[in-house]
């Protein structure tokens, strides 16, 4: 009912917008210097590029103005190479790391967008995690949301896509400072999932701006079929930017590569509650079952810190995450993922938008229960950045130990980006 609710609200919404726009469409063609995009019934709509450029996509409006659409591709090959210290033992392989299809735009009114983003790789569809509650179907989709802009500062969001966490999580993949996110992420990123999320964003004083976000879902993660288990999964996030908006978007964008020309910082805090998960990490990880083969329902929560820094080319980031759970249960198939970990990396790109970084973690489980190990890892990466993250060589290589021990794994990555 309460969706069937939403869709009526959003109807009449549109149709009243749409009326609008239908009238002056004539109009609007007509001109050339698209002036008509004054006109407050498409204020919110931005201008299809003529001559698109690399990287922005392709994009298309319909001819009387009631949709809109943009297309990207973008994909990543990866060369990963790793030694283990312990075994004297050599692993490396090729792959498709990522391979992505989007799409986005507005349908009706400016007012009413959508975005639809389809991951084909192996590590996208892979339905081994997932037990069978997937109906055992590709796992294809990532994201199919409906966001409609119902007040000036707010959003309403419908369907699936990420929840509003971590900020190393929501940067895109494509965005990101060295070849993949950190290991505190893939323990305690909440990840993705269907439910409904109400997003804010206002201004503060002069220059400073914060966006507070809440959302209510489904609580086991993406694609997933089966009845909800336990109860459903909340989130509250608040990013505060106490020195204004960042070029380019750039708070939500690893590396400086707009060289903020004055400091600027950003923060973002995030509690996540699952009631009654039953898998190892709330949305992601394994199913988690108990002695008698039933699944184990055990409630966690999640919070996250995290904070980023810009200025002339010099970026510094940092997140620290800690989980826990309800209860202390003993005798199953695997651990919830429990426990705190902490990273910061700092990079600076020089003016032939060539890199250097470097990122250290440290990962620590809360009990012998938890299903993580206590990890540390320090990494060093080299990017040049061709066509910024649109095309793009990235190297890191990372010593990958146990606390106290000086062998470990040593893993070297190579990967290649290109989106359009």
């Amino acid at each position: 009912m309460p969706l069937i609710f939403l869709l009526g609200l959003i109807s009449f919404s549109t149709q009243a917008q749409y009326k609008d726009n239908f009238l002056i469409t004539s109009k609007f063609l007509a001109d050339e210097n698209d002036s008509n995009l004054k006109n407050p019934a498409f204020a919110e709509a931005k201008p299809v590029p003529k001559n698109p450029k690399f990287g922005k996509g392709i994009s298309w409006m319909a001819p009387d103005s009631t949709f809109s659409t943009k297309f990207n591709l973008r994909m990543q090959h990866l060369y990963v190479a790793t030694y283990d210290q312990v075994d004297e033992d050599w692993s490396s392989q090729f792959l498709v790391r990522r391979a992505r299809l989007k799409w986005g735009g507005f349908a009706l009114s400016p007012k009413l967008e959508y975005k639809v983003e389809l991951g084909l790789s192996n590590r996208d569809i892979s339905v081994n995690s997932e037990d069978g509650n997937t109906r055992d179907g590709s796992r294809i989709i990532l994201d199919m949301v409906l966001k409609w802009k119902f007040a000036k500062n707010w959003a309403l969001w419908v369907g699936q896509t990420k929840l509003p966490g971590n900020r190393e999580r929501v940067i895109s993949s494509a965005n990101l400072q060295f070849v993949d996110r950190s290991l505190v992420n893939s323990r305690f990123n909440i990840d993705r999932d269907a439910g409904i999320q109400l997003r804010g964003k206002m201004m503060l004083g002069e220059s400073a701006y914060i966006s507070p976000s809440f959302a209510i879902s489904q609580g086991e993660g993406r694609n997933i079929t089966s009845n909800n288990f336990g109860g459903y999964n909340y989130t509250v996030h608040l990013d505060i930017l106490p020195t204004g908006k960042f070029a380019g978007k750039g708070d939500y964008v690893a590396a400086d590569l707009e060289r903020e020309e004055t400091p600027k910082i950003a923060f973002g805090l995030t509690y996540d509650y699952n009631d009654g998960a039953v898998r190892q990490g709330g949305q992601l990880g394994s199913f988690v079952y108990n002695d008698q083969n039933v699944y184990a329902e055990n409630s966690l929560s999640s919070f996250i810190a995290d904070m980023i820094f810009k200025y002339r080319g010099l970026s510094i980031a940092s997140e620290y995450a800690t989980r826990s759970a309800d209860l202390d249960l003993q005798n199953l198939s695997r651990g919830f993922r429990t426990g705190d970990g902490f990273v910061v990396q700092a990079g600076y790109v020089f003016p032939s938008n060539i890199e250097i970084s470097g990122r250290y973690t440290t990962i620590r489980r809360d009990n012998d229960l938890s299903g993580i190990s206590d990890t540390n890892e320090i990494t060093f990466g080299l990017s040049r950045y061709i066509v910024k993250h649109s095309l793009k060589v990235q190297t890191d290589i990372s010593k990958i130990t146990a606390p106290g021990e000086s062998d470990g794994d040593i893993r070297f990555r190579a990967q290649v980006e290109m989106q359009f």
